[in-house]
């Protein structure tokens, strides 16, 4: 049992995105990620269609129930095309699904993301950062797109992926194996 952890962190390292080690790297991107590491790598499938890869980037110390107080990335590799704004809408019915999401807010992070998430095809890549107190950067394929300053968007939206409280339970412990068993136990 012992080995698992140095094969999870050998699969992660061999499956890092093209650009990490792309001298041509977008160097908004690089910076951004300055720090964080591939921690945890998964695939979404919904009634057998795969969706997108997401890998979940975190420097060490990173604490799987205090998620939103780090500051950490989650790319989405799309394994299909993607409308923007359908990106959007399914975001805000994921978090309200989580919990009550008043209507005036919803709409606001709707336009927000409607503004930022383009069209998506098969290949591309979001990046999304979270900064904790600050709000979420967004990046396509390395490039910027665009961020939210606002805090509790950011808490809410990566909590579709990190929250005890996801949708998707084994996703989320799939991105959090590695950082799970890293993590000091107590007798």
């Amino acid at each position: 049992m012992r080995r698992r952890p140095l094969l999870i962190s050998t699969a992660l390292a061999l499956s890092a995105p093209v650009w990490a080690n792309n001298p041509q790297a977008d160097s908004p991107l690089t910076s951004a990620l300055q720090g964080l590491r591939p921690v945890g790598k998964t695939r979404l499938r919904v009634w057998g269609f795969e969706v997108y890869d997401a890998t979940l980037f975190a420097a060490a110390g990173f604490e799987p129930e205090r998620y939103a107080d780090h500051r950490f990335a989650l790319e989405l590799a799309y394994l299909r095309a993607f409308d923007g704004p359908d990106i959007a809408q399914r975001s805000i019915d994921e978090m309200r699904e989580q919990s009550p999401l008043d209507d005036a807010q919803a709409q606001r992070w709707l336009a927000d993301m409607a503004r930022l998430f383009p069209n998506v095809q098969r290949g591309d890549r979001i990046t999304g950062l979270h900064q904790p107190g600050v709000g979420a950067r967004f990046f396509l394929n390395g490039q910027s797109l665009g961020e939210l300053p606002d805090d509790a968007f950011s808490r809410r939206f990566f909590g579709i992926w990190l929250s005890p409280k996801s949708s998707q339970p084994r996703m989320r412990a799939s991105l959090l194996q590695s950082v799970a068993s890293a993590a000091p136990r107590t007798p």
